[in-house]
């Protein structure tokens, strides 16, 4: 960074409650005279804060109570001040109805965290899915030196000589048993052994789709997002972590320096590239919307056709699990590949361009990272439908769905919630054929309430049971991206607002035409009209409290499903909190 640019003791943020010699300075200093800490702790040096979203429910965080300690080590190392802040732990396991739904309150408390302590810079520390947008969102709206530290996957599942992958597995397996073909033992086995360490789910699921856009937007220190959680690795990347952002506060390297256009565009494409969970699409537009740049769901059709999937990762992938993703070289060495196609001039938190940091990357098993010449798929990770079922977009991970269904027509099976949708498949005499389409409606971000992971829709116990294991299924809900199968998800507008989607009835024809990009369902528009007319708006989902302003502030899917006041165009940026 050029030497005009850095900061001084004097220019420090955290001067503003420690530097003056007033009443005010005095009773600051007082107080942390009170928690232990000598004035030459902390006067002078970068007060950085550690936001640690470890939970005893949070799995994929377990480490992170020994790892704050790596962190605030390389903190000490670099002269700089650690404290540790707690912030929201929105596991994906546990939190309920969806942790989507607390994603923004995650971004709220972060950016007001940051803002209303002497703060001069932040380690984020996640992993788990909505932690890591949610962690980067509100840190990018409060402005200060920030470096996200991702809690890392999983070691690989195992059970009687087989290897597991968190989720995708799961489904498989439950189908299985739903078919009568496991007994109570392999199913207790199985449940013992797919999740075996801390660590975030070990697939490509939107855990590690999420921290692998953090890094390829330049937010981690390079390749971070791909050590495991168990590795050793792990704790010297914590501490270097520590160490880098105290320089980073120095150089006045501040994320509006690194979230570019540009750097969006590097991150959409390493997310193509890797086999991305559908979930990245209502993450990666919040994300950049919030760094003001106007990332769409075409600009991410347009990436997806062009960027073939060389991560052979389930669950797009067939053999390999993130464990053998980091053996086979990495982040880097994915990106490595693609580096032609990405902007290398990008600035990361290294202060080091993106090119730089590729620099002898390689690739060690080129059956996990494929060459260009060899992918997984063809085109990326993700599609993007338009069509009179969805007007404003609706999303497909075509590389995991059976090829068949790429086209598709067949008549609607529609549910208008949940419940009914579960004890009707589970229903052996459910009228059902495998050209179905199942649909599941009211379950978006007004509706759900939240956009829960509803949309891998379980297959027909009837189907299940004459071997089927794939139907065309459509839903204004997400699935988790450790899930697969020919869903169509994000239906936006979604139904509870009045979306298309309201307006399907059993028997109505859907068609989906993936080349082209279509859903739609065969009604004529005089129908679609009448009702239209006779459609009545659903009661509100929640009567008070943090849900009744989430329904009345989220955005729809292919806005990101931030809260409208949030986005950067809302209004100008808030001051420094006053100090008197």
């Amino acid at each position: 960074m050029a030497e005009t640019s850095r900061k001084t003791p004097e220019t420090l943020r955290s001067a503003r409650w420690f530097a003056p010699d007033d009443l005010r300075s005095f009773g600051h200093r007082s107080r942390m005279m009170q928690l232990g800490y000598a004035e030459e702790d902390f006067r002078g040096k970068p007060i950085i804060g550690v936001l640690n979203t470890w939970s005893e429910l949070n799995s994929c965080h377990g480490h992170f109570r020994e790892r704050v300690q790596d962190v605030k080590r390389g903190v000490a190392q670099a002269g700089g001040f650690a404290v540790e802040l707690p912030s929201l732990s929105v596991d994906e396991s546990f939190t309920k109805p969806t942790s989507m739904l607390y994603r923004n309150m995650l971004a709220m408390e972060t950016e007001e965290t940051i803002r209303s302590h002497p703060l001069d810079g932040v380690v984020l520390m996640g992993g788990c899915d909505k932690t890591t947008p949610g962690l980067v969102m509100g840190a990018l709206t409060a402005g200060v030196p920030m470096i996200y530290l991702p809690a890392g996957p999983m070691l690989r599942g195992h059970y009687a000589g087989k290897i597991l992958g968190s989720g995708s597995d799961a489904w498989k397996y439950w189908d299985e048993r739903r078919a009568g073909n496991i007994t109570d033992e392999e199913w207790l086995g199985i449940q013992g052994g797919i999740a075996r360490s801390v660590g975030t789910c070990m697939t490509m699921g939107t855990a590690s789709t999420m921290t692998a856009i953090a890094d390829a937007m330049g937010l981690t220190l390079p390749g971070a997002s791909s050590i495991p959680a168990a590795d050793s690795g792990h704790q010297r990347m914590s501490s270097a972590c520590g160490r880098r952002i105290v320089d980073m506060v120095w150089e006045d390297l501040t994320p509006d320096k690194i979230v570019t256009a540009a750097a969006v565009r590097n991150a959409a494409i390493v997310a193509m590239a890797t086999g991305c969970s559908t979930n990245a699409v209502v993450h990666i537009i919040a994300m950049a919307r919030r760094a003001g740049v106007d990332l769409t769901l075409d600009d991410l059709d347009a990436l997806g056709r062009t960027t073939p999937l060389i991560a052979n990762v389930r669950p797009s992938g067939k053999d390999y699990l993130m464990e053998d993703f980091f053996y086979a070289g990495g982040l880097r060495a994915l990106m490595k590949q693609i580096e032609a196609r990405l902007d290398t001039s990008c600035i990361t938190v290294t202060g080091k361009t993106l090119g730089e940091c590729l620099e002898g990357a390689e690739v060690y098993n080129d059956d996990v990272i494929r060459p260009l010449s060899n992918p997984v798929y063809h085109e990326g990770s993700l599609a993007l439908l338009r069509g009179n079922l969805c007007p404003d977009g609706a999303v497909i991970k075509p590389a995991a769905c059976d090829p068949r269904f790429h086209v598709h027509q067949g008549p609607a099976l529609v549910f208008d919630s949940y419940p009914e949708m579960k004890a009707a498949i589970d229903d052996e005499t459910l009228d059902v054929s495998p050209d179905h389409v199942l649909v599941l409606r009211n379950a978006g971000p007004q509706g759900g309430p939240g956009m829960p992971e509803w949309g891998m829709l379980p297959i027909p116990k009837a189907l299940i049971k004459q071997g089927h294991r794939d139907m065309l299924r459509i839903s204004d809900a997400r699935m988790s991206g450790t899930s697969y199968g020919a869903c169509v998800l994000h239906v936006a507008p979604e139904s509870f607002v009045g979306g298309p989607l309201a307006l399907l009835k059993t028997g109505d024809i859907v068609r989906l035409d993936l080349p082209n990009r279509r859903l739609d369902m065969l009604v004529d528009e005089a129908e679609l009209a009448a009702r239209r007319e006779a459609w009545k708006p659903p009661e509100p989902r929640y009567g008070r409290g943090y849900g009744w302003m989430f329904s009345r502030h989220v955005t729809q899917a292919d806005k990101g499903c931030d809260f409208d006041y949030l986005e950067r165009g809302f209004g100008p940026a808030v001051p420094e909190p006053d100090i008197f």
